[in-house]
């Protein structure tokens, strides 16, 4: 990934040391030529070092290009090994492997991150909500006044409630001696009905008696 980024950059620099040689291979002519018209051996001397800078630069573009041609041919070694197993079906988890093993740690890298990021919004969220839930003095008194009046309103009905059993509980007595005297006087009512007719059952048997008396005397 590095040497495919580093490349152009490579290549633009090799193209510029390579227009400097020919700049100064060109220069460094014009001067031989001059010489040989002239035969100025000192001035010859005056142009040595632009020759070893010419020799210089020569160096460096051999080095550039020869590493830009060893990144190259391992740029080109890896696609031609990633299309031939491309090509023969090779298995894809091996050919993803090292592309997964990569994402999968930058993955967890910012899976890491979000919990980290999560769990302290919670602890946040959490110290300002227990902030938040802590009443004023304003409120305390507020809420103090709140609970003795809801007091005395609960005591105010456990005392309606507490008549009103013991309302329940009276009347429910009464219903029950008015059963109790109901069913006595029923019972009251019964007995006497029952003795008028044993005593009107008498009277005929009285009668009856006397009649089988008076027919017996006749005979």
């Amino acid at each position: 990934m590095d040497e495919s980024i580093n490349s152009p950059p490579l290549l633009a620099y090799l193209i510029t040391q390579n227009q400097r040689k020919v700049s100064l291979l060109n220069e460094l002519q014009n001067l031989q030529e001059r010489i040989r018209k002239q035969g100025a051996d000192a001035k010859v001397l005056k142009f040595v070092p632009l020759l070893e800078t010419s020799k210089t630069l020569e160096r460096q573009e051999s080095q550039i290009r020869s590493d830009f041609d060893a990144k190259r041919s391992s740029l080109e070694a890896e696609v031609s090994d990633l299309e031939e197993k491309i090509a023969t079906g090779c298995d894809d988890e091996k050919l993803s492997h090292g592309l997964d093993d990569s994402l999968n740690e930058s993955l967890h890298k910012l899976n890491s991150a979000k919990k980290e990021l999560a769990a302290r919004l919670r602890a946040i969220v959490s110290v300002k909500r227990q902030l938040d839930d802590v009443p004023s003095q304003s409120e305390l008194i507020q809420y103090e006044r709140r609970f003795s009046e809801l007091n005395a309103h609960i005591q105010e009905k456990l005392q309606q409630t507490r008549k009103f059993y013991a309302t329940y509980n009276a009347l429910l007595e009464i219903k029950e001696l008015m059963l109790k005297e109901t069913s006595l006087l029923n019972s009251i009512s019964s007995q006497q009905k029952l003795e008028k007719l044993q005593l009107g059952l008498q009277e005929e048997q009285k009668v009856c008696d006397s009649l089988k008396e008076r027919r017996m005397c006749k005979e």
